[in-house]
């Protein structure tokens, strides 16, 4: 065990007063009020000995043993390598060599198995199939510039397999590493992870997307374990006098609505119940006789569990008559994955926010997407997601727009976007042969703080343009380019009471849907020369998270949609196009391992489209700004879908 240092409580005073300076959001659980004196009521385990001598290192107890019925125990060791065992004891399977922290994951197929390997340094992984009962060819990550002391394996929803590698000084990363507990032939890297220093180690709760950690002399954190997650910390336990732990914190193992913890130093298991987004401390249990408890696994049984524990040169099982309730937790949202993914907008920061498709008159194939850079200006890039066009022009939030626009005698289709740096309506003309964008300049407006955009056309072909500010005002000004420069006339305003940012149109209905972020999606007539009588159409809630961001309308041949992005849950979702505007479904963008494109997350514009693109794109394709580029990590982008897979998922016409 690596000691840093002893916190005094001075020390752990100060720890207390910066936590949120640390990326903690504090919680006030139970687990954070107990008395600075604990008692403890005694578990009794008892010293076990494999019928093979081993000098454990570290150890899993297997849930899950259909693949080779009567197996029980994994262990790794440092001198003599990886063990898998019956209930007695008895070798079943080795792999020679010398290995540390260890975690698995398995199912009726077979067993995935992470290790360190000493004498590579390198975090190793290996395939067990049960079908054949011999360990595959081991797939080693690339050598970290920090020493890995813990790992630990997880399983999202849809089978990938990610391991979690954490050191002592604070340093962590996340990989891809496996698809249904296949390796795959070149892991890839996530994300990197700050963590707390002095960490050793680390296991995730699959089905709450739970990542725990520890901090030796501090305590037990709980991180989102999802790749797309924020890195946000929560306290499970913490030392004396803030929890209930007396000296520190190492192993830990998760069960069912909970998870259980060793302090070493004190020889106490504690154990934590998950409450919502808070844990309670029970009753810690005092592990007598046992020196130097430091990892431990937990295996559910009927009202209990049964416990594996190293000490410091024994191993030792116990019987646990305790089972916490696991928290009911939400339906599982279909996970879709891109197919394309765009080259990354130039600035960095949160920088890209909205698309716009232009579809090719003659050649669908030769379609564009428009990207914002909000930092900057204006990207275009092909259907294969490679830029062709960097317009710098300034700082622009949403664009859309239209085919058919009048610019001095000439036919052209026109992009218009909201420009930040001069609360101007900024103009680009696109070329109906090749695709191309030319600046056309800017209109002011008379909002103070211009930032969502939308285009609507009448059936006569004339073009308004539709800007918010953030203080809830709508401006829809008619645009003119007969004499060959666009000019913007104000035609009506309206305002709802909060920010609001996406907004779409349907042309045909003459429709203007409108998001107000924390609030709702609104409906009202777009006509410039109408009421603007504002009528819900969804409310945040269970369905609809805050912030409502994009809006777009899919206008099919049976049926149109609206699809909305709830950015407070990451999801998309879609609507019937017509009152009462039914829910149609839900849907999280996930990344592709096979593809290497990462999942889809903080999303604020997107758009869809209908028309029949070629390829993939036959029923059309929606793209939506990722606002995390990971996989590896890198300055964001946008990120397509085929329409297909959206109208598969939720049972779409």
């Amino acid at each position: 065990m690596n000691r840093v240092f002893s916190p005094t409580p001075l020390a752990l005073g100060l720890l207390a007063g910066v936590l949120s300076l640390a990326g903690c959001e504090p919680q006030a659980p139970a687990a954070q009020a107990q008395p600075a004196a604990v008692e403890t009521a005694p578990l009794a385990p008892q010293a076990w000995q494999p019928a093979t001598e081993i000098a454990v290192e570290d150890l899993q107890l297997l849930s899950e043993t259909s693949f080779w019925p009567g197996a029980r125990f994994l262990l790794s060791s440092k001198k003599q390598g990886l063990y898998l065992l019956d209930e007695q004891g008895t070798k079943l399977a080795h792999l020679p060599g010398r290995f540390g922290a260890l975690d698995q994951r398995s199912d009726a197929e077979g067993l995935l198995l992470a290790s360190v390997d000493i004498d590579r340094q390198q975090p190793m992984l290996v395939a067990l199939r049960g079908a054949d009962r011999r360990w595959g060819e081991p797939v080693y990550l690339p050598r970290a510039s920090f020493k890995v002391d813990g790992l630990c394996l997880s399983r999202d929803a849809a089978d990938n397999q990610f391991l979690f590698l954490v050191g002592e000084e604070g340093i962590g990363e996340q990989w891809l590493v496996a698809q249904a507990l296949q390796p795959l032939a070149e892991p890839r890297l996530v994300r990197r992870l700050s963590l707390p220093p002095a960490s050793e180690h680390c296991r995730v709760d699959d089905d709450a997307e739970l990542l725990y950690v520890n901090e030796e002399n501090v305590g037990l954190w709980a991180y989102a374990a999802g790749a797309e997650d924020d890195l946000i910390r929560h306290p499970v336990g913490l030392r004396q006098p803030f929890g209930d732990i007396a000296e520190a914190m190492a192993g830990m193992a998760v069960v069912p609505g909970g998870v259980l913890a060793l302090d070493p130093e004190a020889g106490v298991l504690h154990r934590y119940t998950r409450q919502g987004k808070g844990w309670r401390a029970e009753a810690p249990l005092s592990l007598p006789g046992l020196q130097e408890p430091e990892r431990l696994s937990a295996r559910p049984l009927e009202g209990g569990l049964e416990l594996l524990i190293a000490g410091d040169s024994s191993l030792y099982r116990a019987q646990l008559d305790w089972a916490p309730d696991a928290p009911a937790l939400a339906e599982p949202l279909p996970v879709l994955t891109p197919l394309v993914q765009t080259d990354e907008v130039p600035s960095l920061g949160d920088a890209a926010d909205d698309p716009a498709i232009w579809l090719h008159p003659d050649e669908p194939s030769r379609s564009r997407v428009l990207g914002t850079d909000k930092q900057g200006g204006l990207l275009v890039y092909d259907l294969q997601g490679r830029q062709l066009q960097d317009l710098r022009v300034g700082r622009l939030n949403n664009v859309d727009l239209r085919a058919g626009f009048d610019l001095g005698g000439q036919r052209v289709d026109l992009a218009v976007a909201s420009h930040r740096d001069h609360n101007s309506l900024q103009f680009f003309a696109i070329d109906r042969a090749s695709g191309e964008l030319s600046d056309l300049g800017q209109a002011p407006t008379a909002l103070s703080d211009i930032y969502g955009l939308c285009l609507f056309q009448q059936p006569d072909g004339v073009i308004h343009a539709i800007a918010n500010d953030k203080d809830g005002t709508f401006l829809q000004y008619r645009l003119d380019g007969s004499s060959g420069r666009v000019q913007a006339t104000l035609a009506r305003q309206f305002k709802v009471a909060s920010q609001p940012e996406g907004c779409v149109a349907d042309d045909r209905n003459q429709r203007l849907f409108v998001g107000e972020e924390d609030v709702a999606v609104w409906v009202l007539d777009a006509r410039a020369e109408a009421p603007a009588e504002l009528q819900q159409v969804i409310g945040v809630g269970e369905v609809v998270h805050d912030d409502i961001e994009g809006l777009a309308f899919y206008q099919g041949a049976q049926r149109d949609y609206l699809v909305i992005s709830s950015q407070g849950n990451d999801s998309y979702v879609v609507l019937d196009g017509q009152a009462p505007y039914a829910v149609r479904g839900a849907f999280r963008i996930g990344l592709d391992a096979a593809r290497g494109i990462d999942g889809v997350s903080e999303t604020d514009g997107l758009e869809v489209t209908s028309a029949n693109l070629g390829g993939p794109w036959s029923q059309g394709m929606l793209v939506v700004q990722d606002g995390r580029k990971r996989m590896p990590e890198g300055r964001q982008n946008y990120k397509y879908l085929p329409w297909s897979a959206v109208a598969e998922a939720l049972g779409l016409e």
